[in-house]
């Protein structure tokens, strides 16, 4: 099956783009990226912190399956509701380092929307060993959830 998360690495580059079409109104899709509730159903991770405005900042923590907890973390550098969200990316105790996310919002009609994600490594070599993990099948998962998750929360609204 296609995966519907495309990831586009040039070689000798040390950048990626995500970009994924949802059938999501542009606001609901925003909404799955700033609602801590909704953030923890789709990363399957809890919400330390979730400061949504410019200078902000935002800390995960998730679980693995043998109890070990796992940190992520990062600062909010632009905030332009159901537009932008420029962050910077760090796993704790992870030899990667930090990473640099410029995320766009964009509307394609009222019923669908789209994510263009950028991301900007500290080199190549450590974009490359990403791509050398399962990262765009997880990815591609999470944003399978995150249209799962805020389709059910929409239908059961008009539910009600």
């Amino acid at each position: 099956m296609e995966r519907k998360t495309k990831v586009h690495a040039e070689d000798g580059k040390q950048e990626l783009q995500i970009t994924r079409e949802f059938d999501l109104p542009l606001e609901l899709l925003f909404k799955a990226y700033v609602e801590p509730e909704i953030v923890e159903q789709w990363m399957g991770t809890k919400v330390l912190k979730l400061e949504n405005r410019k200078h902000g900042s935002w800390q995960f923590e998730t679980t693995d399956p043998k109890g070990n907890k796992h940190g992520f973390n990062g600062v909010i550098h632009e905030f332009v509701p159901n537009q932008t969200i420029i962050r910077t990316f760090e796993m704790e105790n992870a030899p990667m380092g930090v990473q640099l996310e410029f995320l766009e919002f964009e509307e394609l009609t009222p019923d669908t929307s789209k994510l263009i994600m950028h991301v900007v490594y500290k080199s190549v070599s450590i974009r490359n060993q990403v791509l050398q993990l399962p990262f765009a099948q997880g990815i591609n998962m999470a944003h399978n959830r995150l249209q799962h998750v805020v389709s059910n929360l929409t239908n059961h609204d008009k539910a009600r």
